[in-house]
């Protein structure tokens, strides 16, 4: 069923270099799509499309992007266009945190943490929005977070971004609800990737949380099987998502337990 939606399908990925951006990367390839790789980090990115064009066959492109240069994703993606057509799936994958108190998160790591997570986003969004809605047709997969659901002590400002995703997606897939276009919010819990390697530098967390986290594969599973489908949000783990349901109808009462049971940083 994935590969008879998928099978020649032109798809974008941000955040592509590792992590649950190059496992999407795998399975879409193994599914027939045709991909395009978006990174900052090139070496990564040429050897996963040699791996993927010997295994599967399948047109691969590699462009470094660093999608907080918004001159750069315009540019980018217009090379895009010229080098496959449409592009009827874009996951926006690129992200990453720093857990500190709000007090000493510093105004650089904070503009970077917008500029990256959500004006980089709204940004490669917005180069594909036209064609898609021109066909009415295409998919934009928001890779947001369980903190954009619940804020927890010491990722302020990394919650901050990921509400602002969701606040994104959930106007823009009003917006585009007559054009035929999809828009999927992914809100993982903690993955085992190197993103705690920027975020959790003494590794408190990590070990705090280890037996609840999910592995990228799953997630990525989870996410190809959503393309190019009504899948509206994706919650993971499904457990997970029940404390933003008592977050809702008892929020006082949340944080004051929350604070003490959340604050694994």
């Amino acid at each position: 069923m994935i590969r008879e939606r998928l099978t020649g399908k032109n798809i974008v990925i941000t955040g592509a270099s590792g992590g649950i951006g190059a496992e999407i990367a795998k399975l879409c390839a193994a599914s027939g799509a045709n991909l395009v790789l978006l990174a900052r980090s090139v070496d990564k990115l040429e050897q996963l499309k040699m791996d993927l064009e010997t295994r599967h066959h399948v047109q691969v492109a590699a462009f470094r992007l660093d999608v907080a240069d918004t001159d750069q994703v315009q540019e980018v993606f217009r090379q895009i266009f010229e080098t496959i057509g449409d592009i009827d799936v874009l996951v926006n994958n690129a992200g990453f945190g720093i857990f500190r108190a709000a007090h000493e998160a510093s105004i650089a790591e904070i503009k970077r943490m917008f500029e990256v997570n959500v004006v980089g986003l709204m940004a490669c969004t917005s180069m594909v929005l036209p064609k898609m809605r021109e066909r009415r047709y295409g998919q934009i997969i928001n890779i947001a977070s369980q903190a954009g659901k619940i804020a927890t002590p010491k990722s302020s400002v990394y919650s901050a971004t990921k509400h602002a995703v969701l606040g994104y997606s959930n106007a823009l897939r009003m917006e585009l609800s007559d054009d035929n276009i999809q828009v999927t919010t992914v809100n993982p819990g903690p993955i085992a990737t190197n993103f705690f390697t920027i975020a959790d530098e003494q590794g408190k967390y990590v070990k705090n949380v280890q037996r609840f986290m999910l592995k990228p594969e799953y997630v990525a599973q989870k996410i190809v099987a959503s393309m190019l489908t009504k899948t509206r949000e994706i919650n993971l783990p499904r457990w997970m998502n029940m404390g933003s349901v008592v977050y809702v109808l008892f929020p006082r009462l949340f944080e004051r337990i929350g604070k003490r049971v959340l604050n694994k940083k």
